[in-house]
């Protein structure tokens, strides 16, 4: 017994201390330390910050892809586009509505933010455009007609379109019907049947290059503007967004939403939730954005329940992994 005394009166570090001293000079060593982070900041955010990205626009887009902007401006305008078959919460369509058997989350909430592709990013910027004939008679004939013609209309001016740019993707010479001029970037399309729709492309096409599109999809009754909803659908229907998210490695078959603009890491902290996008079923379903919801809702409620699980709590006790860590103070 004496022997263990000794040993714990000599570990006992509550008694004053008799032995010398050295001087300290705590002032310097604040300043060295801030100097140091300080140093190390800059230096790491110079390596490895990602860069500061203009935002996209529509008139950058109808700048740099012309043909790509009027392609999909008539997509938008014969209802065809992604958004225009959407649903909740931008229509009524049905075409990507998600569900899990009796869930319907998408359909009970709503249009709580309606775009009618067609007057919006169409019919009305072409209304903002003042002292032009030519142009209120073709948007007069075009709302005049029954909707089976003017989807028509809109069926035989994108068709030579998608060849233009089938041919793009595949490195094929395109198709006379459709030209570009180099010094203006008008897009000129022989469409046959295809009614007023080229004048209403064209003027649409200069409009958009000039920053029209942009400001009348903006125009809100709120002082600051905050929704970018619409002109950022428009652009999604396109191939800009998809263009710049590759060369920053932000496509989902490249890094994805795990990523920061280029190739930086950034949210590591997602790899749970984008990790069931690359397996079945959630990879092919069509409501695999619900599906992964709710797999992550049940695994973060099983961690938040853990104290209340029998069995799964009463693991620490069963492997005693903490004696391993605290080995002294169990040792002593």
């Amino acid at each position: 017994m004496s022997r263990v005394g000794d040993v714990l009166r000599s570990h006992d570090d509550t008694q004053p201390w008799k032995g010398a001293y050295a001087p300290h000079d705590l002032v310097k060593e604040l300043c060295v330390a801030v100097g140091v982070i300080t140093l190390l900041a800059v230096l790491l955010s110079v390596l490895l910050s990602s860069p500061d990205v203009k935002p996209s626009t529509i008139a950058q887009w109808s700048r740099q892809l012309p043909v790509n902007f009027v392609a999909t401006a008539a997509k938008e305008l014969d209802g065809t586009s992604t958004t225009a078959e959407y649903g909740p919460p931008y229509n009524h369509n049905s075409g990507s509505v998600q569900h899990f058997f009796f869930l319907h989350p998408q359909r009970w909430l709503g249009v709580s933010h309606p775009i009618n592709t067609q007057l919006d990013y169409v019919i009305d910027p072409l209304k903002t455009i003042p002292g032009d004939p030519t142009l209120k008679a073709a948007l007069a004939e075009y709302q005049a007609a029954p909707e089976k013609t003017r989807k028509a209309w809109g069926e035989a001016y994108a068709k030579p379109l998608e060849e233009y740019e089938k041919a793009g993707e595949e490195n094929k010479a395109p198709p006379k019907s459709v030209s570009v001029n180099p010094s203006t970037g008008e897009v000129s399309v022989q469409a046959t049947g295809a009614g007023p729709v080229p004048t209403m492309m064209a003027n649409l096409l200069t409009l958009a290059r000039a920053g029209g599109v942009d400001g009348s999809l903006l125009t809100s009754s709120q002082f600051f503007q905050t929704d970018y909803t619409k002109p950022l659908l428009f652009m999604a229907d396109g191939g800009l967004l998809e263009k710049r998210a590759k060369a920053q490695h932000l496509l989902g078959t490249q890094w994805g939403m795990m990523n920061e603009t280029g190739s930086y890491p950034g949210q590591v902290w997602l790899w749970l939730y984008t990790f069931w996008y690359e397996i079945e079923p959630f990879k092919s379903s069509p409501s695999g954005d619900l599906d992964v919801m709710l797999v992550m809702a049940v695994l973060s409620l099983a961690f938040i329940c853990i104290p209340f699980l029998p069995g799964v709590r009463d693991l620490p006790r069963k492997i005693p992994i903490y004696k391993l860590i605290w080995r002294e103070h169990y040792g002593s």
